[in-house]
C-alpha cells in the first residue's frame, strides 16, 4: 500500500503526457483517464511530439530514477523500438546540486578528519551534479589537482523507495501488458538495481578505474585519472583532475590541430582491445565521459571518465562473440547459426539451416553498400531481434556489449563520417584472436595451473578407479539407447581408451610443465617435445571415441 501514491503520480504524469496506451496497457488505471481534463498542462506542448519525446520527457519530470530506468530501456534495442530507444539515449542525469557545505561534512564523516587535513582546498560549488552524486574540484598538500566524487545525503534511502516504486510498475506491466513476454519488464527492473546498486559503492568505481588505467599504462592511446586510495571510501571517490574536449566538439578537435581520421579509427580499436584482448570495458562510453587530450595532436588520444558502468564478458561467451564477428565480417552466415547454438545461446533443437536463412535475410542487403556506409552496431541489433525468434538467451553483459558498440560508432562516425568500421576492425580481432589463443598462450596458462593439477593429482587414480568399477558393474548408463549388450562392450571400450589417453596426455603435459617450469635451463626441446606427445594422446583419444 505504501507505493500507491507513487503509482497515482507516475500515472497522472502519463496521462498528462498524452501517454494513453501505456495507460491503456495497464488496465487498472484506464479509469484515471477520466480525470485528465483537471491534471494541467505539461511544460512544453506535447501535442506536435513523437511519442518517444512524449516518454522522455515525461521521466524527466518524474525524476532521477526514472532517468535511469528510461537510460537502461535505451540500450535495450532488442525489445523498445528505435524511435523510443533513440529518444530515451537522450535522457540526461542532471539534478540541481545539494549545498557544498553537506558535501563536505559527508567527506569529514567519512575520514574522521576535518577536510582541510585531508585537502589542500576544497571548493564548496560543485563542477557537477547527477542524481547519485556530485563532483567537486580540490587541491592536495603537494600541489596536485584532484575531483572529489561524493555521494548525495540520504541517497541509499531515495533509491530503495523509488526502486519499490518501478518494481510496482513492472509487477503491474507483467501482468496486464499484453507483449509483457517480449519486454521483460521484471528483467528491465532488474538491470536498474543492479546499475544503481553498483553506482553507490564508489570505492567498486575506483577499483574499475584502476584496472582500465592499468590495461592502457602506456597512456599513449587512451589515458584514465589515477585514483588516489587514501582518499577513497565506498561514498568518496578521489581522482586526478585531467583536462581535454569532449569527442562530439568537433570544432575543438579541428582548432587543435587533431587527425580526426586518425582519431576515428583509434577509438574503434580501443573498443575491441578492451572487449577481447582485456575482457574489461566502458560501458557508457558518451561523448561526456570520453574526451579528446587536445595536447596530443600527431598522436591523438582519448580521456575516459566515469567508471560507474564497466561491463566484461564470461571467458566461454567471449570466446563465441568473437567468433561470431569473425564470421559475420567474412559473411559466412552457417557458421554464425552454428556458433548461436554451439555456445548454448540457442536450444539445440533450432534448425540451423532455418537459422542461416534468417541471418542472411537480414545481413544481405547491409553488404549492397559500400563497407564505410554499413552500421555494425545496426547490423548487430538487427541479427539480435532476428534471433529472438528462435529462442535466444541473451545475457546482460551482451546487451551491455550491444549499448557499447553502439556508442562507439556513433563517437566514430562523428569524428569520420566516412569510417570503415569494417576495414579497422577485421584485423584488429583477428590479431587479438592470434594472440589470445597462441600456443605459447595456452602453455603460459598450463603453467599456471600446475600447482592446481598437483593438488588434485592424489585424487586422481581414486576417481578413475571408481569409474572403471562403476563401468564394470553397469551402475553408469552411458547411452540411453543403446539396445544390445555388443553395443554396450564397445562403448566401454571407447571409453577406457579416451580415460587412458586423456591419463598418458596429462602424463605427458604436466611432465614437460614441470621440466620448463624447474629446469628452464636444459632448454625447451625436451619439454615440446612431451607437450606435443601429451596433445597427440589427446586427439587420438578424442577421434577414436
Amino acid at each position: 500500500m505504501k507505493v500507491v501514491p507513487g503509482l497515482l503520480r507516475v500515472t497522472l504524469v502519463l496521462l498528462r503526457y498524452r501517454l494513453d496506451e501505456l495507460i491503456d496497457a495497464t488496465h487498472l488505471f484506464r479509469p484515471l483517464k477520466l480525470v485528465r481534463p483537471f491534471l494541467g498542462k505539461p511544460m512544453v506542448d506535447v501535442r506536435p511530439l513523437s511519442r518517444g519525446a512524449r516518454i522522455r520527457l515525461a521521466l524527466n519530470e518524474l525524476g532521477p530514477i526514472f532517468v535511469k530506468a528510461g537510460q537502461v530501456l535505451s540500450t535495450r534495442r532488442d525489445l523498445v523500438p528505435a524511435d523510443i530507444a533513440d529518444e530515451l539515449s537522450m535522457l540526461q542525469d542532471q539534478v540541481p546540486p545539494f549545498p557544498g557545505e553537506e558535501a563536505r561534512a559527508i567527506v569529514e564523516r567519512e575520514f574522521r578528519q576535518p577536510i582541510n587535513e585531508l585537502y589542500a582546498s576544497f571548493d564548496p560549488v560543485p563542477l557537477a551534479s547527477a542524481s547519485i552524486s556530485q563532483v567537486h574540484g580540490a587541491t592536495l598538500e603537494d600541489g596536485r589537482e584532484v575531483v572529489v566524487k561524493v555521494l548525495r545525503p540520504r541517497i541509499e534511502q531515495r533509491i530503495a523507495r523509488d526502486v519499490r516504486l518501478i518494481r510496482s510498475l513492472g509487477e503491474l506491466a507483467q501482468r496486464w501488458h499484453p507483449n509483457a513476454d517480449k519486454i521483460r519488464p521484471l528483467d528491465v527492473v532488474s538491470e536498474v538495481e543492479k546499475m544503481l546498486e553498483n553506482e553507490l559503492d564508489l570505492q567498486r568505481e575506483g577499483a574499475s578505474a584502476s584496472l582500465l588505467r592499468r590495461n592502457f599504462a602506456s597512456g599513449v592511446d587512451m589515458y584514465v585519472p589515477e585514483v588516489y586510495w587514501e582518499l577513497t571510501t565506498a561514498r568518496v571517490l578521489t581522482l586526478e583532475r585531467v583536462s581535454g574536449v569532449s569527442c562530439d566538439d568537433i570544432a575543438a578537435i579541428d582548432a587543435a590541430g587533431i587527425d580526426r581520421k586518425q582519431l576515428a579509427a583509434k577509438g574503434v580499436r580501443l573498443f575491441y582491445e578492451q572487449v577481447f584482448r582485456d575482457n574489461f570495458f566502458h560501458a557508457d562510453a558518451h561523448p561526456g565521459n570520453i574526451w579528446v587530450d587536445p595536447t596530443r595532436a600527431k598522436e591523438p588520444r582519448f580521456i575516459a571518465l566515469d567508471f560507474g558502468i564497466m561491463g566484461s564478458l564470461p571467458e566461454a561467451d567471449q570466446y563465441w562473440l568473437a567468433q561470431n564477428f569473425i564470421a559475420l565480417f567474412e559473411r559466412d552466415y552457417a557458421r554464425i547459426a552454428k556458433l548461436h547454438i554451439d555456445a548454448g545461446w540457442m536450444p539445440a533443437s533450432i534448425r540451423m539451416d532455418e537459422l542461416e536463412a534468417a541471418v542472411r535475410t537480414v545481413c544481405e542487403p547491409y553488404f549492397t553498400r559500400p563497407l564505410s556506409q554499413i552500421s555494425l552496431a545496426e547490423l548487430v541489433v538487427k541479427l539480435f531481434q532476428t534471433a529472438r525468434r528462435f529462442e535466444l538467451t541473451l545475457q546482460p553483459q551482451l546487451i551491455l556489449l550491444q549499448k557499447t558498440l553502439l556508442n562507439i560508432e556513433g563517437v566514430g562516425r562523428m569524428l569520420d563520417p566516412d569510417i570503415d568500421i569494417w576495414a579497422v576492425a577485421h584485423p584488429v580481432l583477428k590479431r587479438i584472436l592470434r594472440e589470445r589463443y597462441s600456443p605459447m598462450r595456452t602453455f603460459r596458462e598450463i603453467r599456471k595451473r600446475v600447482p592446481e593439477w598437483f593438488h588434485n593429482a592424489p585424487q586422481l587414480p581414486e576417481l578413475v578407479r571408481n569409474a572403471m568399477r562403476q563401468i564394470a558393474i553397469g551402475e553408469q548408463r552411458f547411452v540411453h539407447d543403446i539396445e544390445t549388450l555388443s553395443h554396450q562392450r564397445d562403448l566401454v571400450r571407447r571409453v577406457l581408451r579416451m580415460i587412458g589417453s586423456g591419463l598418458l596426455g596429462g602424463t605427458l603435459i604436466i611432465s614437460a610443465t614441470l621440466l620448463w617450469t624447474l629446469s628452464p635451463h636444459h632448454g625447451a626441446v625436451l619439454p615440446l617435445c612431451l607437450a606435443g606427445g601429451g596433445l597427440l594422446a589427446f586427439v587420438y583419444g578424442w577421434m577414436r571415441h
